[in-house]
């Protein structure tokens, strides 16, 4: 009896013992499945790539494990606003930013820079302001002893410095320090963010702000590790001290000077392309007129003027399908389309269904995409079309679309292998630099714990492949490229 005993007992002790190892074998088999399936996921590295993505991978699980430990202490899981200090002391943070991020492929032309910068552009000389009733705050340059209603800006400094430089900055920028309180609601964070865009109208559109303002976007973006942008510009309006006003194919042409004297300059810089996005909102009425906008400045710079979007709300502006009629004249013009599309919260609306016009219209990117993963079908088509989707998770959460970054609907998108570029939107309006802060987030929130130095590797490559470059670019930007990628591999497995 004794002897059964002892046989039943060592049976059941091989059973568990086998079954505890097929079981962990299955799961592993899974998990592996999964993973493969992740962007960057086929990527090949070379033995150094390998040393510093395990340099990588141990510091980001190291973060991610502090933050798992004490949820205080993972910037990722709070506002961008709150945390933009925090992040800047991240080692995976500043990995990021020498990282060689490719192509910056979704920013506005009003926006590209710093917000100290943004906010220095308010003591050039000849600066004058006018507040309306409702607290509304206007910039325009004048010659000096002009007579005009407006009043200078130095004045207003001078006369009440504190109260006037508070508010001034509050029309600058879309930071707080109690956000959620400030934009309950994503109208009311489109409201105050649309604001800002009326604000800064009247002192980035001066002729040498203009100038001064795009060279500096060029700069930041290069210091950042961009060498490269396409760039969404609305209402293509500047104008002189001498009351000349620059419209359309010429204000192209100021950009061109500007990207020429860049390049000089800075000759690993591959260069700067546009994107013509009127507003949506505003555009029904004169959509003939903005097409024919569109065809004199890609008539006059077929090689920077690369295609056509539509900007703004979507919840409040006009669906794509009003403009299917329209979509053949701006294909026969040539370019490719970059549409905004599904940013929004809503599941059904016309502003979610956008993503259908996208798709059917041949959309070559789609803008934000937010609502994607809630149409499994259409992220197959996706997939199958090869479009990728422009991601900017700060402007999402900045915005009021998501809290927690952890909750982005693009990591379910990243995590199924859609093609994806990371943008930063409109930065100059809440304190982002570069690429480096939008990247940082989408790492560390929007990843599994496993996901290294593929994945930051595979959106690199995926800024350039889903640019507008044509061959001879691209062989230039992929060349440049890879020579500051070697260099940033020497980098982490020499500095960490």
């Amino acid at each position: 009896m004794e002897i059964t005993m002892i046989k039943l007992i060592l049976l059941l002790a091989y059973l568990l013992k086998h079954t505890s190892a097929d079981y962990r074998t299955e799961k592993n088999r899974l998990i592996e499945l999964d993973r493969e399936r992740t962007i960057g996921s086929k990527l090949h590295l070379t033995e150094k790539e390998n040393r510093a993505n395990e340099i990588i991978t141990s510091l980001k699980t190291s973060e991610l494990q502090s933050g798992f430990e004490d949820p205080n202490k993972f910037p990722s899981s709070q506002h961008f606003f709150d945390i933009r200090k925090t992040i800047r002391i991240s080692r995976i943070f500043q990995i990021i930013q020498k990282l060689p991020k490719g192509s910056s492929l979704h920013i506005h032309s009003f926006a590209l820079t710093s917000q100290e910068y943004l906010y220095n552009l308010t003591f050039r000389e000849n600066l004058y302001a006018s507040i309306s009733s409702s607290g509304e705050l206007s910039f325009r340059f004048f010659p000096s002893n002009t007579s005009t209603n407006w009043s200078s800006l130095s004045q207003l400094r001078r006369t009440n410095r504190s109260n006037f430089e508070e508010f001034l900055k509050s029309k600058l920028t879309l930071v707080r320090e109690d956000p959620r309180k400030s934009y309950p609601t994503v109208e009311d964070a489109w409201s105050a963010f649309q604001g800002i865009f009326s604000t800064v109208n009247g002192l980035i559109s001066f002729k040498p702000v203009f100038e001064d303002f795009f060279y500096q976007g060029l700069k930041e973006l290069r210091e950042d590790n961009v060498k490269y942008a396409e760039i969404r510009c609305t209402g293509l309006y500047a104008y002189d001290m001498k009351g000349k006003v620059y419209r359309d194919e010429e204000v192209i042409g100021i950009y061109a000077k500007v990207i020429k004297r860049f390049r000089r300059d800075y000759p690993d810089f591959v260069g700067a392309k546009f994107i013509y996005a009127p507003h949506r909102k505003f555009v029904r009425a004169n959509i003939d007129e903005e097409i024919e906008v569109y065809r004199r400045i890609r008539k006059a710079y077929p090689e920077l003027v690369v295609g056509f979007d539509l900007v703004g709300q979507e919840d409040k502006g006009y669906p794509l399908s009003d403009f299917v009629t329209h979509i053949e004249k701006i294909r026969d013009i040539g370019g490719n389309l970059y549409f905004h599309a599904g940013e929004t919260d809503w599941f059904g609306f016309e502003s979610d269904e956008n993503l259908f016009d996208a798709v059917l219209l041949n959309a070559t990117r789609i803008g934000h995409a937010f609502a994607l993963p809630k149409h499994p079908g259409l992220v197959e088509e996706v997939k199958r079309r090869g479009i990728a989707v422009e991601v900017c998770p700060i402007s999402n959460q900045v915005l009021e679309l998501v809290g927690d970054f952890r909750n982005h609907p693009a990591a379910v998108m990243m995590a199924d292998g859609v093609p994806v570029v990371v943008g930063s939107d409109d930065p100059s309006f809440w304190g982002a630099e570069g690429l480096s802060h939008d990247w940082y987030v989408v790492f560390m929130a929007m990843t599994s714990r496993r996901t290294g130095l593929r994945f930051l590797k595979q959106l690199a490559l995926n800024s350039l492949s889903y640019s507008s470059l044509d061959g001879k670019e691209m062989g230039r930007a992929l060349e440049q490229w890879k020579v500051d990628w070697d260099e940033f591999i020497e980098f982490v497995i020499k500095r960490y």
